[in-house]
């Protein structure tokens, strides 16, 4: 077993609830061979170790020989893996399905056609009732096939059924699959470059959206075809800067569960993502009240009847609360006050380090320096902002990457360190030249910055007003206002020639803002 291979079999263990090790060494101690008990010694030693290092394994325990090793690693990963198939087959309706497909299939072999069909028929009832259309049409497929060697009732009414149901289905999988992979083509191009730059960004997705569709019927579709459009729609209106339409499609996707709430915990997953996906819309049009509300829905998931979250589920979870948690308080400009919960979800971070891709773990290190920027702590805001800077994939979110570098010139600046603002200017302009992500909004800034340093204290309120009513008309701009987003530069330019706070500044924004959607939306009411 390789090294990548003994690393592999490392987290697998490592990744296990305490009751399910419990469960595996019950389950294959039975036996009580020799190699049985070699393997979940091995189990035991790994587990116990808090990296994996084989040399001590060895060392340990003079049966265990460097040659056998690698065929015993590679028979105890299949039988963990085993294991914890048989441990959550109760929690896991797919692993049900399959269990109904592989029965189905060993009764047929055997010739036993009347309780292969009566197989078929309770996978088929479990697949329909949790809306698993792939391993729906899998079952049909083996129903067609059973159905020549057993005849059940009338064999020309039976076929007709099932051709017209395998026919639905492959109808609904393929517009299940253009909307998926409408949304993966979206994600992967908001992954490298942020929201839309430019018009060419701009046709570039309106031509995945309207090229990828197919023509359908929205009532006629299934749950599953619905789930996929909605989210399909919901990244295209994030991709370009629509919260308003994001919304409407969010809470047409919270509505659809809704109506169906035996889909929530079978499909707990992409619920998750639609509230993340509602809360974000809400974050990014100040509905103050009805983001805390959601948020709190999200925080509170785990009390829904029948729900056991995955590992994978659970990090999923944190990840979109903790941003969330954050964002209340960059909506109401309290950085101060939010300073408590960066330490706490760092934490949490490093452990879930091996876990988290890098575009999430770039965006709350941004979050993280935001916030300390916000708070005017601006070391350990560069901290944060150097960690995006430094990181090695180059190719994931160069907005981030890019606004990083401005908000972190800006910090040197704040701290008076004239050299390395020289020193980071240039290093920002090759960065943003090579990305080609250019725009008004950068020029400005480097210009601006550029001047700073040989202003005198009496032109110095001038440069931050002239910059401040060179930017604000840009946040109109549908190519330009993505930078508001990252950083509130016209409040802090306005906190340099008012002479008050950036956070005091942004607070009274956010109030005003707040109140008069909050009336706006009671009028609606009334």
């Amino acid at each position: 077993m390789s090294k990548t291979a003994s690393n592999h079999l490392f987290q697998l263990i490592k990744s296990m609830t305490t009751a399910e090790k419990r469960y595996f060494k019950i389950y294959f101690s039975k036996g009580n061979e020799q190699s049985d008990l070699k393997f979940i010694k091995l189990f035991q030693y790994i587990d116990a170790q808090d990296q994996y290092d084989e040399s001590k394994i060895l060392k340990k325990d003079k049966n265990l020989k460097p040659l056998q090793l690698s065929n015993l690693k590679a028979h105890l990963y299949d039988q963990i893996l085993i294991s914890l198939a048989s441990y959550n087959s109760d929690n896991d309706v797919e692993i049900q399905i399959r269990e109904q497909l592989n029965y189905t299939n060993i009764l047929y072999n055997k010739s036993l056609y009347e309780q292969c069909w009566r197989s078929l028929q309770n996978g088929k009832q479990l697949a329909e009732k949790h809306d698993k259309i792939l391993l729906m049409y899998e079952l049909v497929e083996f129903e067609k096939k059973l159905l020549i060697k057993y005849m059940m009732f009338d064999i020309q009414k039976d076929a007709s059924e099932i051709i017209a149901e395998s026919e639905r289905l492959i109808e609904a999988i393929k517009n299940t699959r253009s909307f998926q992979n409408l949304s993966l083509k979206l994600y992967a191009l908001y992954l490298q470059i942020g929201f839309i730059r430019n018009s060419k960004d701009f046709e570039i997705a309106n031509r995945f959206l309207y090229g990828s569709l197919p023509a359908f019927d929205e009532n006629n579709l299934s749950f599953n075809e619905k789930m996929f459009l909605y989210q399909a729609f919901v990244g295209y209106y994030f991709f370009i800067q629509d919260p308003a339409r994001a919304n409407e499609y969010a809470q047409k996707l919270i509505d659809l569960f809704n109506e169906n709430p035996h889909l929530i915990v079978p499909k707990i997953e992409y619920y998750i993502k639609a509230l993340n996906n509602l809360i974000s819309s809400l974050y990014r049009q100040f509905h103050y009240t009805e983001f805390v509300e959601a948020t709190k829905l999200l925080d509170g998931i785990d009390q829904i009847e029948g729900l056991k979250l995955t590992y994978s589920q659970k990090l999923l979870k944190f990840k979109y609360v903790s941003i969330h948690k954050l964002n209340a308080f960059f909506m109401t400009g309290s950085f101060t006050e939010g300073l408590f919960l960066i330490p706490q979800i760092a934490g949490e971070l490093h452990q879930f380090e091996q876990k988290l891709d890098t575009h999430n773990t770039m965006l709350f290190y941004y979050k993280f320096a935001s916030m300390y920027f916000g708070a005017q702590e601006y070391n350990k805001a560069i901290i944060w902002l150097n960690k995006i800077i430094n990181a090695k994939d180059l190719n994931i979110r160069s907005d981030i990457q890019g606004f990083s570098r401005i908000l972190n010139l800006i910090s040197h600046w704040e701290l008076k360190n004239s050299d390395l603002v020289d020193y980071y200017i240039r290093s920002t302009y090759r960065f943003l030249k090579k990305k080609q992500d250019f725009h008004l909004y950068q020029k400005y800034m480097l210009s601006f910055l550029r001047k700073l340093n040989n202003s005198t204290p009496d032109t110095l309120i001038d440069a931050f007003r002239q910059l401040y009513n060179e930017l604000k008309p840009l946040q109109g701009n549908p190519y330009e206002k993505r930078a508001f987003v990252y950083f509130d530069i016209l409040s802090w330019l306005e906190s340099k020639f008012k002479g008050i706070p950036t956070q005091q500044i942004i607070q009274e924004k956010s109030r005003k803002i707040i109140e008069r959607i909050e009336a706006q939306r009671g009028n609606k009411t009334d």
